[in-house]
């Protein structure tokens, strides 16, 4: 006979006496479960795509792997060496190496190439190619695979080879891009002589002008010079200049080559395919790179192509900038990841402790008539698993369909750490409080509670963790993401204020009640009673849930205040103002752009400045001089806040010199007395009066500010202030002139991968940890429902009005909504103003950001306040909901609840 589970019944009575309590446990796993698998997933998601497009967005000449390999030596015979250039033989070392390439690498066969070239480029002879300064222009020679696949033919035909060309042909076919002919007026027909081959010259004629279907793709732009000509230079005094550019000749034409002086090679290139890298490629990725070009790898590609054959890339410091960004944010990440877990974990546990506070009574009773430990917490094990397993795995399957393509062991962790805690509390809980049976439960008031000795240790040991993880993040900064202790900090900050708070909230209470026996009314004396019976194990989990929700979203929110500062202060340096407009080459405006400018929709002032280098002392001392006018130029500055200053500043010069504001750095070198600077229109004798760090004109460099008048000419640059300006409209108007917006540079700052992706995460913070508190608040309200609902029931008999009762809820729940809100509001302050020190935000807030750019963490009044205000509200509300609920049923229903008769 099959064994008889005694655990069945229990659990399925239990589940169908309290459906609700069963259905809400269920909801709180499921949404923690799924944050949890959720998490690590978004992380790993945001970074494998700022990976994927980093690699995408660097230069292909940067990402591509080519390996060459020389020509063929004079050991071989001459067939073999021309045989050892056509396109079969190219073609199997390319097969080859591309099965050789190590994993995680990839190769797009599309973009990849492979061919003959020559390594040093040459001269062209003929007289009429442009000669900028009387230098022959010179040519790359390029053979390469896949010319049709990758251009479109505008005029003439692409180069064939109708008869077999070898070592010492005198002319061969070639094709150009568009670019290449127009700037060295080729055309179908023409033709070039190239000296420096064993014949003398080479014959190149031009068959066709091409077009490149993907001119930024790896086939064209990792060797730039085949699609656009490029202006070198020979070092001489002055630098001379020569057009270098390519020419494209057909695969089998590769022979004719051999033996020239453009030093021909073989080269094999493979553009790497990044639709299946992953961040946790990465490390591996940088340590294949290194062995490709000079380890086993590199020895497994010399067996295919040749015993001198090399392999370079740059991909490496591609890899190497994305790595060292990513180690900046992820420490904090890491804090955002440690804050929201801890909350979690802290409203689980509370979850379980107030479900065993409200079962007291039922586990004392079953202590008492004989029940182990043991089977009590099995019962409790069973009942509880059965409801939080299949939650925490409808978690994890909402994670992986919510967020594909990432490692499923971080969310399985995830998910069975929350189905864990969830399952363990309810009976550790209720072991820990019946260890003993009794016979009835000592009164354990809040407002009468003593600490004990075991307690006072505990708060003692996280009040000295908490002192250590501040004194680390701020001496070490967030440098190791793996530091548990640097990332808990703000946490234990939290439940120290939370800790804190506890033992303080008996005080007012105490204080308070005295006054209150003495008034008419009996409502406030026994709200103020009520909320100080409640024992002191269920006030205290609310109270630590509260905090340290509440302080997790302030300092996530703080985080995304500083993030937006720097990027908009950023922005702000980049431009000057909310729009800049000037030309490229330093020349003065037209007056027509300027009225044109002013006109445009959402323009409200605009300020024409003149920039232009100057010199003193000598060639060799510049100095950048900005002649503006001083009413209009001061107000934009105060506007900006870069640099204000008063306009009289700028007034009241003579003919001796004229007033001036200056940067540092100017100020040190041309001091306080007036001293005689060269501009392009003339000579101005300048005083330095005052000195400013920053400028609009100038935002971002050194200046010297002198008014207009002493400087001859127009504005070369607008800097235009408003609200909603027409970008379109703006650009009309400056009729093809450089326009610089602030919205557009603060926009371009927001779209990395990375920073985004973090950002993300921490406006995940901010709503999880408002979440909690609103779930941990109505939890504690809910578990007390019944009673107040039986109370108040007892009250009305004694003839307490709806009114009244109304009241009495409301002032009841008021106290600890007040405490969490004021402490979660002082909690977060505190938190950041001890933790901004040793938290980096430039590299989450700007992207590429190297040096220290001022990122600076702050304590932001929202994300104070907000949630707060939240909290004391939505107690409010509870309460008056529980008073309404309470009134629509009589009082003997309630005083009657759990009589079977």
């Amino acid at each position: 006979m099959p064994r008889h589970d005694p655990g069945a019944p229990w659990v399925r009575t239990r589940l169908r006496t309290a459906p609700t309590a069963a259905v809400a446990l269920g909801v709180l796993v499921l949404l923690t479960a799924f944050l949890a698998a959720l998490l690590p997933r978004a992380v790993e998601s945001y970074e494998s795509r700022a990976l994927r497009e980093a690699i995408a967005a660097a230069p292909p000449d940067s990402t591509v792997l080519e390996m060459t390999a020389p020509q063929p030596g004079l050991e071989m015979t001459q067939d073999a060496r021309e045989e050892a250039l056509r396109p079969k033989a190219l073609a199997a070392v390319q097969d080859a190496a591309l099965s050789r390439l190590p994993a995680p690498l990839r190769a797009d066969p599309a973009e990849s190439a492979y061919g003959v070239r020559t390594g040093k480029s040459l001269t062209a002879e003929d007289t009429y190619l442009p000669r900028p300064d009387g230098v022959p222009p010179r040519f790359t020679l390029a053979a390469q695979s896949g010319l049709a696949a990758h251009a479109t033919v505008r005029q003439g035909r692409l180069p064939v080879v109708e008869a077999p060309v070898a070592q010492g042909a005198r002319e061969i076919e070639a094709a150009v891009t568009v670019e290449t002919a127009r700037t060295l007026k080729l055309r179908a027909g023409s033709t070039l002589t190239l000296s420096g081959f064993p014949a003398g010259t080479l014959t190149v004629r031009i068959t066709g002008i091409l077009e490149p279907r993907r001119p930024q793709g790896s086939y064209w732009s990792a060797q730039p010079v085949l699609r656009t000509p490029d202006l070198a230079y020979i070092a001489a005094k002055p630098p001379l200049f020569y057009w270098e550019a390519g020419l494209l000749l057909a695969p089998d034409a590769a022979p004719a080559l051999l033996g020239s002086q453009g030093q021909p090679e073989k080269y094999w290139r493979f553009a790497p395919a990044t639709g299946q890298l992953t961040a946790p490629d990465a490390p591996t990725l940088v340590e294949r790179v290194a062995s490709l070009e000079g380890g086993p790898d590199l020895l497994r590609m010399r067996d295919v192509a040749g015993p001198t054959a090399q392999l370079s890339t740059g991909l490496e410091k591609v890899l190497g900038t994305y790595t060292t960004t990513r180690a900046a944010i992820a420490p904090v990440v890491a804090v955002a990841a440690f804050g929201i877990a801890a909350v979690a974990a802290v409203v689980l546990v509370m979850a379980g402790g107030l479900a065993a506070a409200r079962r007291d009574t039922e586990l004392a009773l079953l202590r008492a008539r004989g029940g182990s430990l043991r089977g009590i917490a099995g019962r409790l094990l069973a009942e509880t698993a059965v409801v939080v397993l299949p939650a925490a795995g409808c978690g994890l399957l909402l994670a992986m369909l919510a967020v594909d393509r990432a490692r499923l062991l971080p969310s399985l962790l995830g998910s069975a750490a929350v189905a864990l805690l969830a399952c363990g509390t309810l009976p550790v809980r209720a072991v820990v409080a019946h260890r003993r049976p009794r016979a009835h439960r000592e009164r354990d008031d809040l407002a009468h509670a003593r600490p004990g000795g075991r307690r006072t240790v505990a708060e003692l040991t996280l009040l000295v963790l908490a002192v250590g993880s501040v004194a680390a993040l701020r001496r070490r900064g967030t440098a190791d993401a793996g530091d548990l202790l640097v990332s808990a900090a703000p946490v234990l900050v939290g439940l120290v204020a939370a800790l804190i708070l506890v033992r303080l909230y008996p005080l007012p209470l105490r204080w308070a009640a005295r006054p209150a026996a003495r008034l008419r009314g009996v409502v406030g004396f026994l709200s103020l009673a009520r909320a100080g019976r409640a024992p002191a194990a269920v006030a205290a989990l609310p109270l630590l849930a509260l905090l340290t929700a509440l302080t997790t979203a302030a300092f996530g929110g703080s985080v995304l205040a500083g993030v937006a500062d720097a990027r908009d202060r950023a922005a702000l340096l980049a431009t000057g103002a909310d729009a800049r407009v000037a030309t490229a080459d330093g020349t003065p405006l037209p007056a027509a752009v300027t009225r044109a400018v002013r006109d445009v929709p959402g323009v409200r002032k605009v300020t024409g400045v003149r920039v232009e280098r100057a010199t003193y002392g000598g060639e060799e001392n510049t100095v950048t001089v900005v002649g503006v006018e001083p009413d209009s130029y001061a107000g934009l500055a105060r506007e900006a806040g870069l640099g204000a200053f008063a306009a009289d500043v700028l007034k009241g010069g003579g003919p001796a010199a004229s007033p001036a504001v200056a940067s540092p750095g100017v100020a040190e070198r041309l001091g306080r007395e007036p001293r005689r600077i060269v501009t392009p229109d003339g000579a101005v004798t300048v005083r330095i009066t005052a000195v400013r760090p920053r400028t609009p004109a100038v935002p971002d460099g050194d200046f010297l500010l002198v008014d207009a008048a002493a400087l001859p000419g127009g504005p070369t640059v607008l800097l235009a202030t408003g609200t909603g300006l027409e970008t379109k409209a703006l650009r009309r108007a400056a009729k093809g002139l450089d326009v610089t917006l602030r919205g557009e540079e603060r926009a371009a700052l927001s779209d990395a991968p990375l920073q985004t992706g973090a950002e993300r995460i921490y406006g995940w913070t901010v709503a999880a940890g408002a979440g909690y508190a609103v779930l941990a608040l109505v939890l504690s309200l809910l578990r007390a429902a019944p009673e107040r609902a039986a109370l108040l029931a007892r009250l009305r008999t004694l003839g307490l009005t709806t009114r009244q009762g109304r009241r009495l809820l409301g002032l009841e729940a008021l106290p600890q909504a007040l405490l969490a809100a004021g402490g979660g509001v002082a909690a977060g302050w505190a938190t950041v103003l001890l933790l901004a020190p040793g938290i980096d935000l430039d590299r989450l807030a700007l992207p590429g950001a190297g040096a220290a750019q001022g990122a600076a963490l702050r304590a932001d009044g929202w994300s104070l306040l907000v949630p707060a205000l939240a909290t004391v509200l939505l107690a409010g509300a509870v309460a008056v909901a529980q008073a309404w609920w309470a009134g629509r049923r009589t009082p003997i229903t309630h005083l009657r609840a759990g009589d079977m008769r």
